[in-house]
């Protein structure tokens, strides 16, 4: 297995510039200005004691004490949240998953809680649901594989809580570790954990595992774990709708949905207009991603190579077809990459993040458009290319850093556009819209918090 997995294979390295960010021109009107307006962040480096590969996921949540919440990735060592207070611009890292489980703190290789990849779920009582989930194998492990030599095996991943009012967190155990039963059933390894939702009000928390997608339910009371049977699309999150009933995407594009009122469980048709969804988008469409609205009643759907984005009625029965609704591209272009990346506002808009090959001739490599979808009006608006106003956050020009192994840090993952603007290069994983209409958003090599300042989540006064 390699270390990195295909979505982050490329390697382009680029140096940084100090930024001046130009309003936009008509494309070919000046050569040296942009032909797209821009979205201005401040950006703010995670601690790198926290990443090996400065590197994190879809990990991004705002706390009801307006405090900004970020999982990272630590390869063969271990994850950490990290807590962002936009008052004072402070980092500080408030779960360490091996202390809180009672792992090693020295690298304990492939078995290690190397990644907090779950979208942060925050309950109505403000404590932050997480999960953990294995890494990759170290190149020295790859190699000892291939000489048949055994390498630390992961056993599990972790649901953990994390409490901003008491600043202490619980380890709520693994849902499905390599236990005698798995073994007898053929499994290697354990299950990570790729998603988890809280339903407080019912005492029931909804886990997904990765890397097999097994949907199981947590009862608070009993502490126990038990499937609930379907399994869903890779990379996928459990949403709760109005009637209480928790909803997931199923591996081959249907609709989970379970009732805890009644104990029951159906699995029904996704269908735009009267196309099942899985045929509507293609074969090829990958990680599903979308967030429910306040009423609980629609959910907003994106796919990570795919420029669409979808309305899904939540409200209707169990046991009839699920109708979605293809809004449109968000907008046109090639190769696009979007991840972790949808939200709702407080505005009631929707926001999103997606990667497209840069062919205005503006400079190269890739540009990151942020997105809003208005459902009152039906506009889909590219509010611009997201850019960095502070690039002395990070020391481009120095040497990469090196991890205690020897191993360099990346720190390939902005570039430069002719006017001297940098922006990120490789992929943005994820974006939240906080209350108060400011949005955030991660990105990697070097792995960093964007605090937008040039676009809210608000509408005009009027």
């Amino acid at each position: 297995m390699p270390r990195f997995s295909w979505t982050f294979c490329l390697a382009i390295v680029v140096n940084a510039a100090v930024v001046s960010a130009d309003e936009a021109s008509p494309a070919g009107a000046n050569p040296d200005k942009a032909p797209f307006p821009y979205v201005v962040a401040k950006a703010f480096h995670i601690p790198p004691e926290t990443t090996t590969e400065e590197s994190g996921y879809f990990s991004l949540c705002e706390g009801r004490n307006g405090k900004v919440y970020v999982g990272t990735a630590a390869y063969g060592r271990n994850s950490f949240l990290v807590e962002f207070n936009p008052a004072t611009e402070a980092l500080r890292i408030v779960l360490d998953t091996h202390t809180l489980v009672g792992l090693p703190l020295t690298p304990t290789g492939y078995a290690a809680q190397s990644k907090l990849h779950t979208r942060n779920f925050v309950g109505p009582s403000g404590k932050i649901y997480v999960g953990s989930k294995q890494g990759y194998p170290s190149a020295a492990e790859n190699e000892a594989a291939q000489r048949g030599e055994p390498i630390p095996v992961y056993q599990g991943g972790y649901v953990m809580v994390y409490d901003p009012a008491t600043d202490t967190a619980e380890n709520l155990g693994r849902p499905m570790p390599l236990d005698d039963r798995q073994v007898a059933a053929g499994k290697k390894e354990g299950q990570g954990v790729i998603d988890v939702t809280a339903d407080e009000k019912r005492g029931l928390i909804y886990v997904i595992t990765c890397e097999e997608q097994h949907w199981l339910l947590y009862d608070m009371k009993t502490k126990q774990y038990r499937e609930l049977g379907p399994i869903l699309r890779d990379q996928p999150n459990t949403l709760i709708d109005a009637r209480g009933r928790g909803t997931a995407i199923t591996a081959d594009f249907k609709i989970a949905r379970y009732d805890p009122a009644t104990d029951k469980l159906a699995v029904d048709s996704l269908l735009v207009d009267v196309r099942p969804f899985a045929e509507f988008v293609g074969d090829d469409r990958i990680h599903p991603d979308w967030r429910i609205t306040p009423d609980g009643k629609t959910a907003y759907l994106q796919l990570l190579n795919d420029l669409r984005m979808f309305r899904v009625d939540l409200a209707g029965d169990m046991g009839l077809p699920v109708i979605a609704t293809n809004l449109g591209n968000r907008i046109d272009g090639q190769h696009p990459d979007s991840r972790g990346s949808i939200s709702i506002g407080p505005d009631g808009r929707v926001y999103s993040v997606i990667r497209i090959d840069n062919t205005t001739g503006f400079g190269g490599g890739y540009l990151h458009h942020l997105i809003r979808h208005d459902p009152t009006s039906g506009a889909m608006d590219d509010l611009g290319v997201l850019t960095v106003k502070n690039p002395n956050f990070f020391d481009f020009a120095a040497p990469p850093a090196k991890n205690p192994d020897g191993s360099d840090r990346p720190i390939h993952g902005y570039h430069t556009l002719p006017d001297g603007t940098l922006t990120p290069l490789h992929v943005i994983m994820s974006l939240i819209a906080a209350r108060d209409g400011t949005l955030y958003a991660t990105t990697i090599y070097p792995f960093t918090l964007l605090k937008i300042e040039t676009v809210k989540a608000q509408r005009d006064a009027r």
